[in-house]
């Protein structure tokens, strides 16, 4: 993940953490729509329309997969490896 300054944290949180506060309402049926939408419409407004930019904005989707999966959902399975042992 390209890590961020705090300053650039300070700048962005506020927005982020208000948007969180939105979405956490949702019902749980509704949320990853919204999610979807809010993050196709950032995607949409950011990068122009050219091969390029859906290149580098695929990239970043990628990279968010990785990120969450390697910081959260790697270290849930390994919880759980340890507390119900491994499948082999």
């Amino acid at each position: 993940m390209p890590y961020i300054s705090q300053e650039e944290r300070k700048e962005l949180d506020p927005f982020v953490e208000k948007l969180i506060e939105v979405l956490k309402k949702s019902p749980p049926d509704r949320l990853d729509a919204r999610l979807n939408y809010v993050f196709y419409k950032m995607l949409v407004r950011l990068y122009s329309d050219r091969y390029f930019d859906y290149n580098r904005a695929m990239g970043v989707l990628n990279c968010i997969t990785h990120e969450f999966y390697r910081r959260k959902v790697a270290t849930y399975e390994d919880r759980k490896i340890q507390e119900t042992g491994d499948i082999v």
